[in-house]
Formats: C-alpha cells, structure tokens, sequence
C-alpha cells in the first residue's frame, strides 16, 4: 500500500511539473494595432509563430516591410543566447534568443555579424499577451524604437 501510494504521488508531481513547464511562447501571437507604438521606418510584423521542431524552436514571422512588401522570414534555433540563421528578413541575416525567465525572451538580431537589432520580449502572468520592446538603427546610427503588443490566438 505504501508502494502504491508513493507512486500515485509520484505520478501526480510528475503531470503537475510538466503542465507548469509549458512554454509559454509556444503558439501564434498577433499584433494589436491599436495597443502597439510602432515606427513606420521598422517592419511590422503581424503574426508570429513559435513551435516546436525537434529540440529547437521554430519561429514564423508574417508581416509588411516599411515599403509596403509583404515579409515571411523564418528562425530554427534554442534559447541558448547563440546565433543560428534567420532566412527572410533583409535586415538580417542572424537571430539570437535568450531566455531570461519562463516569460522573458531578449533577442539579438545581426546583419554580417554587426547588431542591427535588439528586443525585449515579455509574456504576461496569464499568458494571453506578449510585448516586444525593440530597438533599431537606422544607416545614419539613430536609435528607432518599437512597442509591439500581441495578443495569443
């Protein structure tokens, strides 16, 4: 009976641990205009896709270039703060992610290794919206700041 009861509560924490586990990133996230402060010198993205692929992550990124294009660019890498290849995106060649917390992502975005790009990613407590603080410059060196909201599909 003893047995039994230790495996139960074993089981228990078990499903327990792996519920509260979920990344909170994973899914679609899209953009919500009217709570966003966007430039319109910087791509807007309005949809972005985080899923699983293998033991990496795969992340989708939908939206306009500020000349009207519409842009795909994809991402396959980990959280690990190192660089893996972005295809897609003109103003970069190379994306980094790294994980500060369960709800923090910082992202670093390079154009032949020089950072062109930088974001702060946030997913809220309840997991329904995400912020992406970014920074930017522009040929000249002038700093170009982005406030987008997202909201989970």
């Amino acid at each position: 009976m003893k047995m039994k009861s230790m495996l139960v509560a074993a089981l228990f924490l078990l499903g327990a641990t792996l519920c509260f586990s979920a990344d909170v990133n994973m899914g679609t996230w899209k953009l919500n205009d009217a709570k966003s402060k966007l430039n319109p010198a910087m791509t807007k993205n309005h949809t972005v896709t985080y899923e699983a692929a293998g033991d990496s992550v795969k992340v989708s990124v939908d939206g306009v270039s500020p000349d009207g294009k519409d842009i795909h660019s994809e991402w396959t890498g980990k959280f690990d703060g190192k660089d893996y290849p972005l295809t897609g995106d003109p103003t970069s060649d190379t994306r980094a992610y790294k994980r500060i917390n369960r709800h923090t992502l910082n992202l670093t975005g390079k154009k032949d290794g020089k950072v062109i790009t930088t974001a702060h990613i946030v997913v809220s407590a309840n997991g329904k919206t995400r912020t992406v603080t970014s920074h930017a410059w522009d040929a000249k060196g002038k700093k170009i700041t982005t406030v987008g909201m997202y909201d989970k599909q």
